[in-house]
């Protein structure tokens, strides 16, 4: 995962995970959008390879999707974990779409 962090998601936002075994719903401050992924802490670990399904959901920008990979989970049932996630096959349409939705709700240019 590209170490260039793109932004990261207001409060005004949801993320939820989707996975055949677990689903969960992120508060906003535990999440980290990348160039090409996500990280976030989560309760519950994650197995590396894992296909999940993110959605990210903006009042401005509306509902996006997109599919990605676990590539590294770190952490303990004490702490918490930190799983870092990435996209694959984002369309270029996708694309655009995550860089204005986190460039509008971080208030970038």
């Amino acid at each position: 995962m590209s170490a260039r962090k793109v932004g990261s998601i207001s409060s005004s936002q949801s993320v939820t995970l989707e996975g055949r075994q677990a689903s969960l719903e992120l508060s906003t401050d535990s999440v980290a959008v990348h160039k090409s992924g996500i990280e976030f802490r989560s309760p519950t670990p994650f197995t590396p390879w894992t296909e999940m399904t993110v959605a990210l959901s903006s009042p401005r920008e509306g509902k996006l999707h997109c599919n990605g990979v676990v590539v590294n989970c770190s952490g303990n049932k004490h702490l918490g974990y930190r799983v870092s996630m990435l996209f694959t096959s984002l369309t270029k349409q996708a694309e655009a779409q995550l860089a204005v939705m986190v460039r509008s709700d971080v208030g970038a240019g």
